[in-house]
């Protein structure tokens, strides 16, 4: 096999309609067999509804019932996450997202990085990517 190769048994795309279809070049998410990684998730509605104008916490619930829908495609729950990656525009929103947040990981919950970056795609206040183990 040659460098930047990959094995077709190594990687599977996860597809799912019940959440936003990619937006681009990438999968809602990918594996492999191990670990499930989704793509960021937006706060878009399945039909494709950019919830950009909704309240923080509001785009954080979206975010994660997408993440939730991608994860429940392979039989999988939020229970099963094991790190997620936020992205917010603005930093000072941490405290709203982490309130809704908080909704979807009572207790256990994932490790976790929060970022500011200053611009999240399409607008949006915050983008959430996950990686969880599929044992």
């Amino acid at each position: 096999m040659r460098w930047g190769q990959v094995r077709p048994d190594m990687k599977r795309v996860v597809s799912t309609d019940e959440a936003p279809a990619a937006v681009g070049a990438y999968s809602q998410a990918t594996s492999n067999g191990d670990l499930l990684i989704t793509a960021g998730q937006l706060p878009l509605t399945t039909d494709g509804e950019l919830l950009d104008d909704e309240p923080v916490a509001d785009q954080t619930r979206q975010c994660l019932h997408n993440v939730a829908a991608i994860l429940e495609s392979e039989d999988l729950s939020l229970d099963d996450v094991l790190k997620t990656t936020v992205y917010l525009d603005d930093i000072d929103d941490f405290d709203s997202f982490n309130e809704a947040y908080s909704e979807f990981f009572e207790s256990e919950p994932p490790a976790r990085s929060a970022v500011g970056v200053g611009a999240v795609p399409k607008g949006a206040a915050v983008e959430i990517e996950a990686i969880a183990t599929t044992e």
